[in-house]
């Protein structure tokens, strides 16, 4: 009887010599994780001294001028009148409150929708904008920015739990400079003092408007973002250097690991 049923049952099975493979598919695991570890931590590293450089660049002397935000521009608020259902199904873009928080520059390429009737009155993102999330459970998180670095070919919307800023003229604060300046030592240290709360923080519109931000001229700010720019690109881009490094080792370890777990079938 059990004879039959093992005849009739469809079993993977691995001819003698190729025992190894088990051992392979126990230890490679192992070194790809190791390696996985190194590129990991190679990474951070770089992360590290990218935030370095950067709050290094950022730290301007007392010669350089500086300007309360609200001189500068004006703030403003997000979506209003909205509630759940209006972000399914929408038919225009905005800006997540995650989107803003991970990214220093605003991405317009995510599909995140919230449904807008013509002649609704909202306030659009433009060209220059500086993004801040208005609350935080953590007051280290609070008020992390994002730049809208891009021109924008149609309307796109900033959530309810973020604040907007935009200067009145865009020639005085270079956007692909103030991506990396807010995010700095010397700007976040200002930032977050602006919140307060006990189990959730919250930025005061009014102590934002006081905070100073540092004005070299335009082509020193052109200079510092392309120096940031290279720096941040190797460190975080996808296609380049460590990431892509161990985006491949992931691939060649999964490659090799359903190798190896391909087995033949006895014949029946």
């Amino acid at each position: 009887m059990r004879t039959s049923i093992l005849r009739e049952t469809s079993t993977p099975t691995r001819p003698p010599t190729r025992s190894t493979r088990y051992t392979l598919v126990r230890e490679e695991p192992d070194k790809f994780t190791q390696l996985e570890a190194e590129l990991e931590a190679e990474l951070e590293a770089r992360r590290t001294q990218y935030e370095h450089y950067r709050n290094s660049l950022l730290a301007f002397s007392n010669d350089v001028e500086r300007v309360a935000l609200g001189d500068l521009g004006d703030l403003f608020g997000g979506l209003t009148g909205k509630s759940k259902v209006d972000f399914t199904g929408g038919n225009a873009r905005f800006i997540a409150y995650t989107n803003v928080f991970h990214n220093i520059a605003v991405r317009t390429d995510l599909d995140d929708f919230v449904k807008v009737a013509p002649g609704e009155r909202q306030r659009t993102l433009a060209y220059g904008d500086v993004l801040f999330t208005g609350s935080s459970e953590s007051a280290d998180e609070v008020g992390m920015t994002s730049v809208v670095t891009s021109k924008l070919n149609e309307s796109v919307y900033l959530n309810s739990f973020s604040i907007g800023f935009r200067p009145y003229d865009v020639e005085w604060l270079d956007p692909e400079f103030a991506k990396h300046l807010f995010r700095s030592h010397s700007l976040r240290s200002q930032i977050v003092k602006t919140a307060n709360g006990v189990t959730r923080f919250n930025v005061s519109k009014t102590r934002l408007r006081k905070i100073q931000v540092p004005l070299p001229s335009r082509a020193e700010q052109a200079r510092i973002a392309r120096v940031l720019d290279n720096f941040e690109e190797l460190t975080n881009d996808l296609t380049i250097g460590l990431p892509a490094e161990l985006a491949a080792r992931r691939k060649q370890y999964e490659h090799y690991r359903d190798r190896l777990l391909t087995f033949k079938e006895l014949a029946s």
